[in-house]
């Protein structure tokens, strides 16, 4: 088996099927924003400033680079929620089930079974993915698989696979529901989405489904989504850098 996270193969099908292809990377695109370090601080001087906080608006925020530190620091959250970012994901259902735990500061829209034919494309770990999990839930680690596991991780999801497409496609042939059909589709299914957050929202997330060496409280994320998460990450780092500056210099803790 042994993909590289970039490759992606496909199978030979019959003419009356779709082909089904197998995939290891997830891709975030930014689709639009309105993001930048001055929304958080015309939202914090309106506390003391009123009407005249408006100013923030024209000014340099790097100026301001020590009042966004002290908010991260001290924990006042609600200046960095004052912004939007909308991203569009690919990735495996299972990793759409766990982000959507993240529900506070979230809004989502995915691709629906109900309503359009499932495409085959499914989620093959790469050759980088670690198989083999060590120690226990809490303080655990993955270590790298033997090359007979990776074959057979390879082989036993492809064929899995086809065979849960083919009683897809033989149920919808038979005028079955989509909505009923998709049943025998497994997580690991490619789905899409729009997900839209605000900066403490994206920071919440980012503090429990990645690891890093400036966090301060360690987190265990599945890789799958520590994938997403570091592509989102670094769509926001450019956007908002001194945010992102004074997050990572503070533990990386949502404030």
């Amino acid at each position: 088996m042994s993909q590289t996270p970039a490759e992606s193969t496909e199978s030979a099908e019959s003419p009356d099927s779709a082909a089904v292809s197998f995939r290891s990377e997830v891709t975030v695109e930014l689709v639009k924003h309105s993001a930048a370090d001055s929304d958080v601080l015309w939202a914090a001087r309106v506390s003391t400033a009123g009407e005249q906080s408006l100013e923030e608006l024209q000014k340099d925020p790097e100026r301001s680079k020590g009042l966004i530190n002290y908010l991260m620091r001290d924990r006042h959250g609600s200046p960095f929620e004052h912004n939007s970012m909308t991203f569009f994901i690919s990735a495996p259902i299972f990793v759409f089930r766990e982000f959507m735990r993240h529900r506070v500061g979230w809004s989502y829209n995915e691709e629906s079974g109900r309503y359009r034919q499932l495409d085959p494309v499914f989620y093959v770990p790469g050759a980088s993915r670690k198989l083999v999990q060590q120690g226990r839930p809490g303080k655990y680690e993955f270590v790298d698989g033997t090359p007979e596991q990776s074959d057979l991780t390879g082989r036993v999801m492809e064929d899995s696979y086809r065979r849960a497409y083919e009683a897809y496609q033989e149920m919808l042939a038979a005028g079955v529901a989509r909505e009923v059909a998709r049943a025998v589709l497994p997580v690991g299914l490619f789905s899409s989405m729009y997900a839209t957050c605000n900066a403490r929202s994206l920071m919440h997330f980012l503090g429990l489904r990645t690891q890093h060496e400036q966090a301060k409280v360690p987190s265990f994320p599945q890789r799958e989504i520590e994938m997403v998460g570091e592509q989102m990450e670094a769509h926001w780092a450019t956007l908002m850098p001194l945010t992102y500056g004074a997050f990572n210099a503070n533990g990386r803790i949502a404030p």
